[in-house]
């Protein structure tokens, strides 16, 4: 069926919702797609996946799925191919532009444009839009440049105030929505933690770096460390977000009319269960094959000077080896792991740790623990032959 058929039918059923997902190869934006086309799904869906590039190895495989490759920040292509789709009644934003730095004017301007481009395109010709989903993170309620308080504990919720120091995109998007929606259209924000899933498209991909660094360790026969500070190590720093849970989110907002609003309604999306790194990391690394019962507990795993990047830096011809050998999808080291982000993160100087308090008021109960989440998430990388 070409991307423009507006039969909008399924199996004989009339379909009630289509969405078009921006970022469907992403963490969150696979899910949402999986989600959407399940056949437990309460709604029939058709479902316009919008990306630069397709996945290596697609796996979602219906009928009522429409891939469409476009580079959002060229106007005029985004204009020629999203246009037609004009039976568009959910729009779901999981994607962001990563050329600058995140806490940049360019990479505000550079993530404006991306979503100015295809709402000029979606906006005129989808008369019967009922919502917007627009993701963002718990980076909203912090600035980079900001200097941190070691000893500061603030537990985020959705009230909190823009931060004024820096520049963040999350506010700019939030801005253009509320201007291009002009409060005739309900539209909802999503702030998870850092996400757990499986892409290989995704800059900050915590579960595909583990597994890579796993999987070497397992190679190499070397030790499974932690490398970050102590702080990170011992204390709860960050808030977990399983893509499963923040695609749920994603479609209880946009589907539950009592939750909505056309001033935007923010949602945090995170498990709701607080965790260590010194409490799981144990059991990830047994999962991977390593021997990790004697170190239960202890600060052996635990190196403050060690560095990812340094110490993965020259892995990349292993990992083509490893690829080979083991019968995986072809796949370059650095498209599932990013040694700088687990640096950052594990070394990261502020805690950002976000309430459940709002939605769970407003009924959305579904929660995960963290080495739940890490543990399932590595099945499914094995699943998709992303790893050994």
């Amino acid at each position: 069926m070409a991307i423009n058929d507006s039969n909008n039918k399924i199996v004989g059923v009339p379909v009630k919702c289509v969405a078009v997902i921006f970022g469907v190869t992403g963490l969150v934006g696979k899910e949402l797609a999986r989600r959407l086309l399940s056949s437990s799904s309460k709604r029939q869906w058709k479902v316009y996946g919008i990306a630069r590039a397709p996945q290596i190895k697609e796996t979602l495989h219906n009928p009522n799925y429409h891939f469409v490759s476009c580079d959002l920040l060229n106007p005029s292509e985004t204009r020629q191919k999203l246009s037609p789709l004009d039976d568009v009644t959910h729009i779901f934003w999981v994607t962001w532009a990563s050329q600058f730095p995140i806490d940049s004017p360019e990479c505000c301007e550079e993530n404006e444009a991306m979503m100015s481009n295809a709402l000029n395109a979606i906006l005129p010709r989808a008369k019967a839009l009922k919502h917007v989903s627009l993701q963002t993170g718990t980076k909203h309620y912090i600035s980079l440049q900001e200097q941190p308080n070691a000893k500061e504990v603030s537990y985020f919720d959705e009230q909190c105030p823009r931060v004024g120091t820096g520049h963040n995109f999350y506010y700019v998007l939030e801005d253009l929505l509320q201007e291009r929606l002009g409060g005739k259209i309900p539209w909802s924000i999503h702030r998870p933690g850092f996400i757990m899933g499986c892409s290989h498209r995704s800059l900050y991909n915590l579960v595909g770096s583990l597994c890579v660094y796993g999987t070497i360790c397992k190679k190499l026969n070397l030790p499974f460390l932690f490398g970050g500070t102590r702080e990170c190590w011992e204390e709860m720093s960050i808030d977990a977000s399983d893509a499963r849970l923040v695609a749920e989110q994603h479609v209880w907002a946009a589907t539950n009319e009592a939750v909505q609003s056309p001033r935007g309604q923010a949602f945090n999306a995170i498990n709701g269960s607080g965790f260590t790194w010194k409490e799981i990391w144990p059991a990830i690394g047994t999962k991977f094959g390593l021997s990790m019962e004697s170190l239960a507990g202890s600060d052996a795993m635990f190196d403050q000077d060690f560095m990812f990047s340094s110490a993965m830096a020259q892995k990349g011809g292993l990992w083509k080896e490893i690829v080979v050998q083991e019968g995986l999808v072809q796949t370059e080291m650095e498209e599932l792991a990013n040694w700088g982000f687990l640096d950052v993160l594990f070394r990261f100087p502020r805690k950002m740790l976000g309430t459940r308090h709002k939605v769970d008021g407003l009924g959305f109960t579904v929660r995960f623990q963290a080495l739940d989440s890490i543990l399932y998430w590595i099945d499914v990388m094995r699943q998709e032959k992303l790893i050994p």
